[in-house]
């Protein structure tokens, strides 16, 4: 199927699509934010998932009072200062940081930190995956996650990505545009591999991956130009099953007919839908242009690299950005290709 005839599908439409096993278990560590529990709620009335809020019941229960919402019976809530798993998640803690020479103390204080117990709940299997961030801030959701969960065994490194909606055109993912500041060209080959495969599993289409540069097929001689083409190589070294090229302008990337000027016999060059930028100034700033000028949906950051799933929220996000990166954060974990 060619990118132009992909449905414009968001997360929450793919997911309502595929045969699921069972109903996940989503742990939301923010859960008596109003958003954050209509965006559960929601997710739930889909009869995609199961929620746990952590959080105080008295205070989640007024605050759905106030929104005038029923919790669904496939929303359960717990107090991460009142646990009977707080002594299970204290033994864990302290293996885990036992290299860092953690306390008894520090682990009973940590455990019961919302983003901490959260994670928890995720490495030991009460729960699927984890959202966090719409009060928290992004570094703090990050160094929970790497820290509790943890790395891959296949990731070289934690990065980001964003699945971009523009308007009249086929959806993509972005990255890096939240994390890796200045990736060399290994780590910018394993951002590469990664956002194909978040590329397969949260749109469920064939990755076409874009190196990005600001130069085309040797245009410009520079080390940024050169590092670009040694990730290039690296993947289809590693990796030969990813159809990728670069290094690309996005103009060539996205464009069949400056492509065929640019780039002429790339059979990526002018059908990328995944676009690998070279650091996260031009990540970062390229989202951002796409979203508030080209008016397109922007769904992140979303976490690569972890061993389970774990995502943050905008601090400005709404209700249904809630709901979207929990259909995120199951397909993630799906087994469905």
């Amino acid at each position: 199927m060619s990118p132009s005839k992909i449905e414009h599908k968001l997360p929450l439409e793919v997911l309502e699509g595929l045969a699921l096993d069972q109903k996940p278990r989503i742990v939301m560590s923010e859960g008596n934010d109003p958003r954050v529990i209509a965006g559960a709620i929601a997710a739930c009335n889909s009869g995609i998932c199961q929620i746990i809020l952590l959080g105080s019941q008295l205070e989640i229960k007024n605050e759905c009072k106030n929104l005038g919402l029923n919790l669904p019976i496939d929303i359960s809530i717990v107090n991460p200062e009142k646990s009977e798993l707080l002594p299970e998640f204290e033994k864990e803690y302290l293996n885990i940081r036992k290299k860092k020479g953690g306390s008894i103390k520090e682990a009973q204080t940590k455990i019961k930190e919302p983003l901490i117990f959260a994670a928890l709940m995720v490495r030991l299997g009460y729960s699927t995956g984890t959202v966090g961030g719409a009060v928290e801030t992004t570094s703090n959701v990050v160094r929970a996650a790497i820290q509790i969960i943890g790395k891959s065994d296949d990731a070289q490194l934690i990065s980001s990505c964003f699945l971009m909606y523009p308007k009249g055109t086929f959806p993509m993912v972005f990255s890096d545009c939240g994390l890796v500041i200045n990736p060399d060209e290994y780590e910018l080959a394993s951002i590469a591999v990664m956002a194909a495969q978040s590329c397969k599993k949260l749109l469920q289409i064939e990755p076409i991956v874009a190196m990005l540069s600001f130069s085309t097929k040797g245009s410009a001689n520079h080390p940024k130009v050169s590092k670009v083409v040694k990730a290039t190589k690296i993947v289809k070294s590693r990796n030969p099953e990813i159809k990728i090229d670069g290094e690309l302008q996005f103009d060539a990337a996205i464009s069949p007919k400056i492509a065929e000027l640019k780039a002429k016999g790339s059979s990526i060059a002018g059908h990328a839908n995944v676009m690998i930028f070279p650091n996260l100034d031009a990540g970062n700033i390229g989202y951002k242009i796409t979203q508030r000028l080209g008016g397109a949906e922007a769904i992140g950051p979303i976490l690569q690299g972890l061993a389970k799933p774990a995502n943050d929220l905008s601090r400005g996000c709404s209700a249904d950005d809630v709901t979207q990166m929990i259909a995120v954060t199951i397909l993630q974990a799906s087994k469905s290709q």
